[in-house]
């Protein structure tokens, strides 16, 4: 399998290519917007194909590059069925799969960070968004977010996987790349609580300042990065 982990230094986003081989089929997770030259050079240079671009959700820190890699290479772009992005030609449910040549990923239906955030599972690991970060969790305080959706999307869909299920998130702020869902478990400060009540008190009671790019990169990635707004972004 072709297996890439991208890096996107402003947002602090991983964007993940994966295909099965040369000359086949790829799907990217979680592009963004400025970063798409370097994902059309590298598909070239890999010699595949862009079948799939999947948002995990709509982001809030960056501008998707779903629209862009959409108008350049044809695929299709894939969100939840909850995303009101009025550009997305596929939207996927719980339990449905991805499939790319012979990879094939399951979709969970992951909630709270956002209303519209998914999860993707391949045997061996699983691409969270901003459910479960290494060492943390997504935040829940905007965007239909809810702190008890998060706790069952962790306690009773992604932490019962294999504990040695690879945990790829969509951002990481302290240059973590990769972790296991035992890892997690175990060293994860926001996981260490005994009940639901207790993990919407942690969250309730954290303080975040708004994304940066927030009041461009919701209503952008609404249109899948397609539209001018304000500030000049695409």
């Amino acid at each position: 399998m072709i297996f890439r982990q991208l890096y996107d230094q402003e947002s602090s986003t991983y964007t993940y290519l994966i295909a099965v081989r040369d000359g086949g089929e790829a799907l990217l997770i979680d592009p963004v917007l400025e970063r798409v030259p370097q994902y059309l050079k590298l598909l070239q240079e890999l010699d595949v194909k862009l079948l799939l671009a999947v948002d995990t959700h709509v982001h809030a820190d960056h501008v998707t590059g779903l629209g862009a890699l959409r108008t350049e290479t044809g695929c299709t772009t894939v969100m939840g069925e909850q995303s009101h992005a009025d550009c997305v030609s596929l939207k996927v449910t719980e339990g449905e799969q991805l499939r790319v040549d012979g990879v094939r990923l399951e979709v969970m239906y992951t909630p709270g960070h956002t209303d519209d955030s998914y999860s993707l599972l391949l045997p061996d690991r699983v691409f969270t968004g901003d459910t479960l970060l290494i060492r943390g969790t997504g935040r829940t305080d905007f965007q239909n977010g809810d702190p008890a959706a998060q706790y069952d999307s962790l306690f009773n869909k992604l932490l019962k996987l294999p504990e040695d299920t690879l945990v790829y998130p969509a951002h990481d702020y302290n240059g973590m790349t990769v972790s296991t869902i035992g890892e997690e478990r175990r060293h994860n400060p926001r996981l260490q609580v005994s009940s639901q009540a207790e993990y919407v008190e942690l969250m309730n009671a954290l303080e975040f300042a708004s994304p940066k790019l927030m009041d461009i990169a919701v209503p952008a990635n609404l249109a899948c990065g397609n539209k001018v707004i304000p500030g000049g972004v695409r």
